[in-house]
């Protein structure tokens, strides 16, 4: 069984709020050049839909530690 302090649990806790906030940064800048060179809608709701993504993967992520460290 883990422990509170899981090193293990604490990189996967990083891994999550790095991907968080490249998800984020990236989805700013992405929309900020969809709207400088006119891309098409149908990519910039990709973009959309990968930021998305990469939120609920890092949600999942930190529910699955916290119910490991709660449960």
């Amino acid at each position: 069984m883990a422990g509170r302090h899981d090193p293990r649990d604490a990189a996967q806790l990083r891994l999550a709020a790095v991907v968080i906030a490249l998800a984020m940064v990236g989805w700013i800048v992405l929309q900020w050049a969809a709207k400088q060179y006119g891309w098409e809608p149908r990519w910039v709701f990709l973009v959309d839909l990968a930021a998305i993504g990469a939120f609920v993967w890092s949600l999942l992520v930190t529910w699955r530690i916290w119910r490991r460290r709660n449960g």
